[in-house]
């Protein structure tokens, strides 16, 4: 038995949603709980892309959600796309991650920053899912110091060749277009030099990608010395593909450039904005699924003769768990409604990422606890949620990363 979502008190949905919005969540609710969540677990344990169901979800326009179809998104809006990381990081957040990963950091820079040629040449490709999209910032010595950026762009007349790697890069392997950052000026300061490129390559799954249909498009031009590093064997969000991606005289041609030369940290600051709203949305689907099969659990699992459902216990629990999903919940869609309406979301989404990816941590714990022994197995999902919740407190920015962006925000001018 499956408790469903509808049951529990919840922000009314008329505050941010229409009854579109709510026929786009319907649709995903029914897609996770009837195609993901019976593969979850095997994709989990294998280690392995979920193409079948990145097929499936490509049919369904979740790989386009926010963008116009004249691009070949689904032309919804951003609040729709928010739905959708909530509804599928419920059942599964190696799915959630690979729609918001490909939407808001593949794709995303390509709209918001790219000449009408660029968006013209990439942006039906990676809005239909007929390639994946990934988004290279993170390296060794550049993580929360974003600005520490040492791949280089060296200008050759035509083109540019980038030097160096980038770590943690979700879709390195699976994925064919990618926006990318290298430093263009050695001598600007730390921040300044720094330019964004649209690269291209091979997926490293084409016998997969060509099977399923999605993936990988012969016609796109790839770029030599673009390649991918090793797969990493991670924690959680097993079934997202994560590697290095390396660049050895890669060339990218002047028309790959996105936006103006040395302006590429301004706009990934930009991007990762939106990607913490994203992240945030995803932290509260894991909570919230942890909650669903906690009560689903607890009203069925007996101790002492009774359901533990019934102990005060439990009580406190699944209430502390409930209420802060329910402030998460406001503090995403807050921030989200703002980004939609054009409205400064700066503070709010690092606050919506900062709260909800430590609740989702929280939330799993208890969860874990709450089911026992069983909790600790891969035969209940719990466990799974837990691995998964971790890195949401990492990637976007870490919580520290969180508290600096809101205090600074806070403080304005009356610090230097």
């Amino acid at each position: 038995m499956f408790v469903e979502a509808s049951i529990f008190p919840s922000m009314h949905d008329s505050l941010y949603f229409s009854d579109q919005h709510l026929q786009v969540r319907d649709m995903v609710r029914d897609f996770a709980r009837s195609v993901v969540k019976p593969s979850a677990r095997a994709y989990d344990l294998e280690s392995k892309f979920p193409w079948d169901n990145v097929k499936q979800m490509a049919d369904l326009g979740l790989l386009g959600i926010p963008w116009p179809e004249e691009l070949g998104g689904s032309g919804m809006d951003y609040l729709s796309y928010i739905l959708v990381i909530h509804e599928m990081a419920k059942v599964d957040a190696s799915h959630a991650i690979t729609i918001s990963a490909h939407t808001t950091l593949g794709t995303s820079p390509i709209v918001d920053f790219g000449t009408p040629e660029q968006k013209k040449k990439y942006v039906p490709l990676l809005a239909t899912g007929k390639v994946l999209g990934g988004f290279g910032l993170t390296e060794p010595g550049a993580g929360s110091d974003a600005g520490g950026t040492k791949t280089m762009g060296v200008d050759k007349g035509d083109h540019y060749l980038l030097n160096g790697s980038k770590i943690f890069i979700t879709h390195a392997g699976v994925g064919e277009v990618f926006v990318v950052t290298a430093r263009t000026d050695p001598q600007a300061p730390k921040t300044n030099g720094i330019t964004a490129f649209i690269v291209t390559k091979d997926t490293c799954d084409v016998a997969e990608a060509q099977r399923v249909g999605v993936g990988h498009d012969t016609a796109l031009v790839k770029m030599a010395g673009v390649k991918a590093g090793k797969k990493e064997d991670k924690l959680g969000w097993r079934a997202s593909d994560t590697r290095e991606l390396v660049f050895e005289d890669a060339r990218v041609p002047k028309e790959n450039v996105l936006g103006p030369a040395n302006n590429g940290f301004r706009q990934f600051l930009h991007t990762l904005d939106g990607g913490r709203i994203g992240i945030g949305a995803l932290a509260l689907g894991i909570a919230e699924g942890a909650l669903e099969e906690c009560l689903t659990y607890t009203a069925s699992r007996k101790q002492f003769g009774r359901a533990i459902a019934s102990f005060q216990g439990v009580h406190f629990a699944l209430a502390d768990m409930a209420t802060e999903i329910e402030a998460a919940k406001h503090l995403v869609y807050h921030a989200a409604w703002l980004k939609q309406h054009g409205q400064p979301f700066k503070r709010e989404a690092a606050m919506a990422k900062l709260y909800a990816s430590e609740l989702a941590m929280r939330a799993t714990i208890k969860a874990v606890q709450l089911h026992g022994g069983y909790g600790y197995t891969t035969e209940y999902p719990v466990e799974r949620m837990m691995r998964d919740a971790k890195i949401c407190e990492i990637g976007e920015g870490t919580s520290e990363i969180q508290r600096i962006v809101i205090a600074r925000q806070l403080l304005g001018e009356l610090i230097d």
